[in-house]
Order: C-alpha cells, then sequence, then structure tokens
C-alpha cells in the first residue's frame, strides 16, 4: 500500500452555495450543523424479535412433525440450527446502532463514534481541524487536530467520502464567520432600536 499523502481538492464537489447533502442544520439556530452517519438497518428491533420467534416456530414445527415419525434426531438439530441463528441476530442486533455523529458548533467540533458499547468521543477546535483522507482516495476520513485524531465515514459509500470531506471543509471554513456575522447583524439590529427608542 502506498504511504502518499493525498488531500482530496478543496470546493471539487462542493457545488457554489454549498446545500448540505449528508449533514443538516440545527433547528434552534446558533450556527451550528450536524452530520448523523449511521448503518443502514432494514429491521428494526421489534422486526427482528417477530422474525426469530417466527423462524423458531416454524423450525420446531418441521423438526416435531419428523419426531413425531421417528426421526428423532432432526429436534436436537433443529435446536441448534436456532441457537446459531440466534447468537448471529444478536450481533447484528449489537450493532445495529453503530453511528458517527459529528457536530459543529460556534467555536467547538465534537465528533463522537459508537461501534456496539465501546463510544469514542473527540472535542476539536473548528480552526485547528484538518480533514484528510485517512489512507488514499475512498478511504475513511480522517479529522485531526491539537494533537487528537479520529477517523468518520465508515457508513457512506467510498466514492461519497471525498464529497462528505468537501462538506466538512466547506462547513468548517464558513460555519464560525456566518455566526459572527449574525451576532453582529443582531448587535447593530438592537442598537438601532434603541437609538430609535431615545430619539425625541
Amino acid at each position: 500500500m502506498s504511504s502518499a499523502f493525498i488531500s482530496y481538492a478543496p470546493g471539487r464537489y462542493m457545488p457554489p452555495g454549498g446545500p448540505l447533502r449528508f449533514g443538516r442544520e440545527s433547528c434552534a439556530g446558533g450556527g451550528s450543523v450536524q452530520w448523523l452517519l449511521k448503518r443502514n438497518c432494514s429491521l428494526a428491533p421489534r422486526q427482528l424479535l417477530m422474525f426469530y420467534a417466527t423462524l423458531c416456530l416454524m423450525s420446531l414445527a418441521i423438526a416435531g412433525f419428523f419426531w413425531l415419525h421417528g426421526a428423532t434426531l432432526v429436534m436436537p438439530f433443529a435446536g441448534v440450527e436456532m441457537l446459531g441463528v440466534g447468537a448471529l441476530l444478536l450481533l447484528y442486533a449489537r450493532h445495529a446502532a453503530d453511528r458517527d455523529l459529528i457536530q459543529l458548533c460556534p467555536g467547538r467540533l465534537t465528533v463522537e463514534r459508537i461501534s456496539g458499547p465501546h463510544i469514542e468521543q473527540v472535542e476539536f477546535a473548528p480552526e485547528w481541524v484538518r480533514v484528510e483522507p485517512e489512507t488514499g482516495d475512498g478511504s475513511l476520513i480522517e479529522l485531526s487536530g491539537q494533537g487528537r485524531r479520529i477517523a468518520v465515514g465508515r457508513f457512506v459509500r467510498p466514492e461519497s467520502r471525498p464529497q462528505l470531506a468537501d462538506e466538512l471543509r466547506w462547513a468548517l471554513r464558513r460555519w464560525p464567520f456566518r455566526s459572527q456575522a449574525a451576532e453582529t447583524a443582531e448587535g447593530i439590529s438592537a442598537r438601532q432600536e434603541s437609538e430609535l427608542k431615545w430619539q425625541p
């Protein structure tokens, strides 16, 4: 594997105006935006439990039929089969909630990675964050700064990761200035209202 340090070209995928494809702006305002990158789970936990219960009933019904007709070894094999399927479904359910959560607020970038019972959380000052591919084109996206680093993008297709990297760069450049501009505009508006109130 090549050890060359490759950087995605900023602005290569981000159109002018920078609409967010992977992230969304907070409804509460305050110039914050978040990216929730999670596993695409087709079955909810309740649906998974119902599926497993139905599978067990069908398997036991078939095994019971053969048991009544003298094939007594079918029942133990059916039990082992259901235990194996149950173990695999439990492993699936254990990682169903895996996700990468990236939150950008004025003055703070928080990244949280959940993998089963393990939670990794890193906080950065946005102005010091570097967004680079971990190893090369299509690899995980590494966020680094102030001696800390974390890789994100496990649940994004490799061909879409450069676009996510550009979106993160774009937001890191835009959001702090946007927040300052909003505060400045609010301050000017409040001052103008105050001046109008005190005019004779």
